[in-house]
């Protein structure tokens, strides 16, 4: 299993980031009015999703140990509870984003999440919420961000028709599991594609070598058992 440290870690996230900017470089004004494995959004609307996720990283950060993700974490809800409420919270977010095409989220994206990558090293290991019994520092934060990148260009790729599969998935696993301490990957729990709701959850030992980027595909929803 890989370890989640802060070299490795950043380069997988910096990775997710440069993939997302080479892929959205390829669409067309007509394919960003197209639809995407996010079943309720066109690619611009994932675009604007991108955006707003990495902005909502910042305020995570700056509000930390006390942000408003860590009060709902501290609830102690259910996975599927938090699954809704995040869900809410992405689709308010999206509403309220100022009109602006694909290629402007993306650029406002890739801006805001180099900046978060900036900022997190001098903190790692400080904690940033507490979900239950764990604590997730801020480098277990970025491990989520992470794994949220790839999955996504995973989401842009296949609006292309193509498929998309990252260099070091095992080290994507170890972040989810750094950072999301509230969705096991072998646990059965698990969210539908985008976080919209929860889906069918993951497939006990699929994180075995070779399987790593399968688990997450399959414990976000994006492929079916």
């Amino acid at each position: 299993m890989s370890e989640w440290a802060p070299g490795p870690a950043l380069a997988a996230y910096h990775a997710g980031v440069m993939v997302i900017g080479e892929l959205a470089v390829q669409f067309t004004e007509q394919e960003w009015a197209g639809p995407t494995t996010c079943v309720e959004w066109r690619a611009a609307d994932l675009a604007g999703h991108l955006r707003c996720v990495a902005d909502d990283y910042h305020e995570y950060l700056d509000d930390a140990p006390v942000s408003r993700l860590a009060r709902l974490m501290a609830l102690g809800a259910s996975p599927e509870s938090l699954t809704r409420k995040l869900a809410r919270q992405n689709t308010a977010e999206l509403a309220a984003l100022p009109d602006a095409t694909g290629p402007e989220h993306i650029a406002a994206f890739m801006a805001s999440a180099r900046a978060y990558a900036d900022r997190v090293l001098p903190v790692w290991d400080l904690p940033h919420h507490r979900f239950g019994d764990t604590v997730v520092t801020v480098g277990g934060m970025v491990g989520a961000a992470c794994a949220e990148w790839h999955l996504h260009a995973w989401d842009l790729a296949a609006a292309l028709g193509k498929d998309y599969q990252p260099a070091s998935p095992e080290v994507l696993v170890a972040g989810w599991r750094a950072g999301m301490p509230h969705l096991p990957l072998d646990a059965g729990v698990a969210l539908a594609p985008c976080g919209a709701a929860v889906g069918n959850g993951a497939r006990r030992g699929a994180t075995t070598a070779g399987g790593a980027w399968q688990a997450l595909l399959h414990a976000s929803g994006r492929v079916p058992h």
